[in-house]
């Protein structure tokens, strides 16, 4: 499989300006930087998403995957990133075939900084299988929620940003395989579709099987405006490489800051990802989706809260590490005051 060559442009993710307080004080902050990257397809303007910058090729990439624009990664020869222009070009091995059809049709959504998607929503909902073993303990929930606690982030530092986040729980203790902040969670998960594609993860959810992972270190991309890719071996001052061990999607579990709308299931489905767990909650069509597909939504998972919204199956509770079970509300004395 010849995957597409990627440039590693960058750009700053913060930016300071100057406040001014309810004291009338002064102070520098940090906030989000947010920019506009055009994307082109064999030179046509396909759209333009509104992003931190912070891993913009894969962005393209698994922009394009989950919109089924394409089909294989290998269907992709490049794609090039320069800021300066704020464009993204690919460039595809065959063309996009149909492509006007099938961008022809937009569904406005509920996604910050995204917006739309190509298509319905509902495509090929019915034909995603996801793996029927995959299981998570109150444990691993736990260990990965105090995970995303601990992690040093944008959002810590500027706020005004969405996190996701890929972690493999084949192990007792879950692995953090990739971890994205971007303005909006629909870019933060465009970006790790992209990243798993290139780790040769080919959409097992579409009647396909996960490959093998090239070795470890056989892609590693050279900073720069344009970057270039290096050979395996060489060291960058960044490097993207595949995970030292691979990962099949029955121990994938996908975490998300922002809600479980249909298309942030759907997206996480069509990944092969069949746990999904959520700072925020879940609307009824994400639910109804997550129902059809097999897939466990956990939502208002905080420090050892958490709510199960579908296929609970999947999840091996372990009630005694929630701790003491706080009072509830309606055991207060129900006495009406004269």
């Amino acid at each position: 499989m010849s995957l597409p060559f990627l440039t590693q442009a960058r750009a700053p993710l913060t930016c300071e300006i100057s406040t001014v307080n309810e004291y009338g004080e002064h102070h520098s902050v940090s906030i989000p930087a947010e920019r506009a990257l055009t994307v082109y397809v064999d030179k046509r303007e396909l759209v333009t998403l509104m992003t931190l910058g912070a891993h913009p090729e894969l962005l393209v990439l698994g922009y394009l995957r989950n919109q089924r624009l394409v089909k294989e990664v290998s269907d992709i020869e490049s794609i090039t990133v320069d800021w300066e222009v704020g464009a993204a070009a690919v460039k595809t091995r065959h063309g996009i075939q149909d492509i006007e059809e099938k961008t022809a049709k937009r569904v406005v959504t509920t996604g910050c900084g995204q917006g739309s998607v190509f298509g319905g929503l509902m495509d090929e909902v019915d034909q995603i299988k996801l793996p029927a073993d995959a299981g998570i303990t109150q444990a691993q929930l736990y260990s990965l929620v105090n995970t995303i606690r601990l992690k040093e982030t944008t959002y810590k530092s500027a706020g005004s940003v969405h996190a996701c986040a890929l972690f493999d729980t084949t192990s007792a203790e879950p692995g953090m395989l990739l971890f994205v902040e971007d303005v909006g969670r629909h870019n933060a998960i465009d970006t790790i579709a992209g990243w798993m594609w290139m780790q040769g993860n080919k959409a097992p959810t579409l009647g396909t099987d996960v490959s093998s992972l090239p070795p470890e270190g056989a892609l590693r991309l050279r900073p720069g405006k344009a970057g270039s890719a290096a050979p395996a071996g060489e060291e960058g001052e960044s490097t993207l490489a595949a995970s030292p061990t691979a990962f099949g999607p029955d121990g994938l579990v996908f975490y998300t800051t922002g809600r479980l709308t249909s298309e942030m299931v759907i997206k996480s489905a069509q990944m092969g990802v069949p746990i999904v767990v959520s700072r925020s909650g879940i609307t009824q069509m994400g639910h109804q989706v997550a129902q059809s597909v097999g897939l466990c939504a956990i939502g208002r998972a905080t420090n050892k809260r958490f709510v199960c919204y579908a296929n609970p199956q999947r999840l091996k509770l372990q009630p005694e590490l929630a701790g003491a079970r706080p009072p509830s509300p309606s055991s207060s004395s129900s006495m009406v005051m004269p």
